[in-house]
């Protein structure tokens, strides 16, 4: 199956996938089967052998998975030892929060910090040295990021993604509340709504309460 027919459902079910395999492994487990990993996710056994099938299928039927081979597979499905430049642009709160990720694991290389605030800009957090927006249109040309991390008002994120994309950035994680997939379809984006989140979970606590 290409690519563009695994839905993003699929998807989006593989870091769950990872993590879980990463904790068998951790915990020594050599080999695993689809009935052990529905009962530890919640998905159906039928539903993990269709979702692994959909990248040709990895286990033996009756014989499981093993463990390394699978979480390694996974890993390079994601693309986690790819390490694709990435820049963060805004470092404010949520900003210096998201540096202690460790990005490389995710598959990023974390090059570069970018901020307007002048008393911000020149100072060092984590091991990076806070740039001015200015500066990026050169950095960009120089290092060839991939992906911004877009940690600033939405006010500014119609501007800085359309110089963003202009500079060759072809992915957005986006924590402001600007659609930017609507401007611009051609990108990637995975927009993070924490708003969004914890109105999810004040739904769920006000519908228990209500049972």
């Amino acid at each position: 199956m290409g690519k563009e027919n695994i839905s993003m459902s699929v998807i989006r079910r593989l870091p769950r996938y990872y993590r879980y395999l990463c904790e068998l492994e951790n915990n020594g487990i050599l080999r695993v089967s689809s009935k052990e990993l529905s009962s530890r996710m919640g998905f159906t056994a039928s539903q993990i052998r269709q979702d692994f099938n959909c990248f040709g299928g990895f286990g033996q039927q009756g014989y499981g998975y093993p463990v390394s081979q699978l979480k390694q597979e996974i890993s390079d499905i994601l693309g986690l030892g790819s390490k694709r430049k990435a820049i963060l642009l805004g470092v404010g709160n949520l900003g210096r929060a998201l540096l202690s990720i460790s990005f490389e694991k995710m598959g990023f290389d974390l090059v570069g910090l970018f901020d307007v605030n002048n008393r911000v800009v020149g100072t060092e957090i984590k091991g990076y040295t806070v740039m001015h927006y200015s500066a990026l249109k050169e950095f960009c040309e120089k290092e060839k990021p991939e992906m911004a991390i877009i940690c600033i008002p939405s006010s500014a994120v119609n501007k800085v993604s359309d110089d963003l994309i202009s500079y060759g950035v072809k992915a957005f994680w986006n924590f402001s509340h600007t659609d930017i997939s609507m401007r611009h379809p051609e990108v990637s984006v995975e927009g993070v709504h924490l708003n969004d989140s914890l109105m999810t979970m004040s739904y769920m606590l006000n519908f228990d309460s209500e049972k």
